[in-house]
């Protein structure tokens, strides 16, 4: 079997694991890139310079380290960009063509991640392009988290309570807008990723309180659902997948406290990069974990009426 035979025989469920991890790794590692002070390692687009297209270290401003650590963030976008055409050969031999969208969406969103990539070096790193990088990479690891979930043949079909399921369901737009204001903290804050990029003029502390007031009502629906999980009549997955939820929460929320108490040391923030992702990952998982367990309520409910007839 050759090469290319071998890859579109590839499971789906494996690919599309693949192509979450990876989405994930780039976020992590654009992170390393902007805290490291290697943002404008390379100036240029999409060029490293105005006289090669790889570093060549003649620029004195940046180290050769930090053109190279700008520079391998940008490779590692053609590695993100193959995973997610795996996912697009996988999905096509479905025949599905909501799998196929999903799988689509990544390669898209890679190619628009290139193209902010571009627009936030050209403006030296603007706060709201680096939040808008930040922001399209959630949206393409939720389409990555749903081919993920989709791909089972027969997704968890148990029932839970319904206040089980709205408090599921108000978890993703609440772990949305911590993300959204999160982007706003770090344009506000230190680790620019260059010493002359802009910076959003917020009170810092003002915008720190309310992600930690957003943060607080994130933890809230997350232990209210874990507990009424474990106490009620809630679906295996949801049951599971509400305690991974809460441990995630915590944690991003101790890291985050750590961090601030400790004048903000670039090691634990891209923890707390690693953090939201997965945060946003566990979350999108625990949504969709309610509407598996409402569609089953929904399906289950003629065959009791007929039971109790």
């Amino acid at each position: 079997m050759g090469l290319s035979a071998r890859l579109r025989s590839l499971p789906l469920r494996r690919v599309a694991l693949a192509g979450v991890v990876a989405q994930v790794g780039i976020v992590v590692t654009g992170a390393a890139v902007r805290l490291t002070g290697s943002g404008l390692g390379c100036p240029t687009w999409p060029r490293c310079s105005n006289d090669a297209f790889i570093p060549n270290g003649v620029r004195n401003d940046h180290p050769a380290l930090q053109q190279g650590i700008e520079f391998g963030n940008r490779l590692l976008t053609f590695a993100v960009l193959a995973t997610a055409a795996l996912c697009v050969l996988a999905a096509r031999r479905t025949g599905r063509r909501d799998l196929l969208w999903l799988a689509w969406a990544q390669p898209l969103g890679v190619v628009g991640q290139i193209l902010l990539g571009g627009i936030t070096v050209l403006t030296d790193l603007h706060p709201a392009a680096v939040a808008a990088h930040f922001l399209l990479s959630m949206a393409v690891i939720a389409a990555a988290v749903l081919l993920y979930e989709r791909s089972l043949d027969s997704p968890a079909g148990d029932s839970s309570a319904r206040e089980l399921t709205w408090i599921a369901r108000a978890l993703l737009p609440a772990t949305g807008l911590l993300l959204l204001i999160g982007t706003v903290v770090t344009g506000a804050g230190p680790h620019a990723g260059d010493s002359k990029s802009p910076r959003f003029g917020i009170n810092i502390e003002h915008i720190t309180q309310l992600h930690a007031d957003v943060a607080f009502l994130v933890l809230a629906l997350a232990l209210a659902l874990a507990v009424g999980a474990r106490l009620g009549s809630a679906s295996t997955a949801l049951c599971r997948r509400s305690a991974e939820l809460l441990v995630v929460v915590l944690a991003q929320g101790a890291i985050g406290y750590v961090q601030y108490f400790t004048g903000v040391p670039a090691l634990l923030v891209g923890f707390h990069v690693l953090g939201a992702c997965l945060a946003w990952v566990a979350a999108l998982r625990v949504y969709l974990a309610s509407r598996s367990a409402a569609a089953a309520s929904l399906s289950s409910a003629p065959s009791d009426s007929r039971k109790k007839r």
